[in-house]
């Protein structure tokens, strides 16, 4: 007789992650996340455009931000490990809204004007997560708002923090998407990981705009070119 099978606690999972390694440690860790702030700067969001970083963790973006002159952003993570350390590394922290919730149990009390992904939309592996993202991002950007996503490449790593992920060209991120967005700009990068390594990263900038309410349940299929096979690599 099989045993039951344990659900995974991600929030377990993710402070568990922090507490061992540390965050400046892990492997996504970016002492100036000069990266996202130059895709920020891009997508042409003014700097009073409500903001959200999704999955942020420990990050030094939203400190940036707020030194850079945005006056509303937002940071949004499983783990309050990771929280707790940003908090410690701003100069204001209750200049930053802190969320800690799991972005798929999560219901948005508003709306932004951008919402940033880095490396959390990689980890959805399952449709039926995917599905939930995309229905959270309808109802969490205003019409006209951007989202910026970044995830491992193609050819990137197959796994992160003992996890599965997926991985993108920059094509198949912006087909899992869904309608309604249209591409203002696209990139790949390579990040260093502070252990040396490098991990080739895609990256999309899209603009939201008026939809169904239905559309983020539809079949990715019914919008995406069927002569380009897959959506991932593994």
């Amino acid at each position: 007789m099989n045993a039951p099978s344990i659900p995974f606690d991600r929030q377990s999972h993710w402070d568990g992650r922090y507490r061992r390694i540390g965050s400046e440690r892990v492997s996504w860790h970016e002492a100036e996340p000069s990266r996202s702030l130059e895709i920020v700067a891009a997508s042409g969001v003014p700097v009073t455009a409500a903001v959200i970083d999704v999955g942020g963790g420990a990050s030094n973006l939203a400190g940036e931000l707020i030194a850079r002159g945005h006056v509303d952003v937002t940071v949004l993570d499983i783990s309050e490990e990771a929280i707790r350390d940003a908090r410690s590394r701003v100069q204001d922290p209750d200049a930053i809204e802190w969320l800690h919730a799991d972005l798929l149990d999560w219901t948005p009390p508003r709306r932004w004007e951008l919402w940033h992904d880095r490396a959390v939309f990689h980890f959805l592996t399952e449709p039926e997560e995917r599905v939930v993202y995309r229905r959270l991002l309808r109802d969490a950007l205003t019409p006209g708002g951007v989202v910026l996503i970044t995830t491992f490449a193609a050819d990137g790593p197959e796994s992160c923090s003992d996890l599965p992920v997926r991985r993108y060209d920059a094509t198949h991120l912006l087909d899992e998407l869904g309608p309604g967005f249209t591409e203002i700009t696209r990139g790949r990068y390579i990040h260093t990981t502070p252990s040396g390594g490098e991990q080739p990263m895609t990256w999309v900038a899209a603009r939201f705009g008026a939809q169904s309410s239905d559309a983020a349940n539809q079949p990715l299929g019914a919008t995406s070119d069927p002569s380009r096979g897959a959506y991932w690599s593994k």
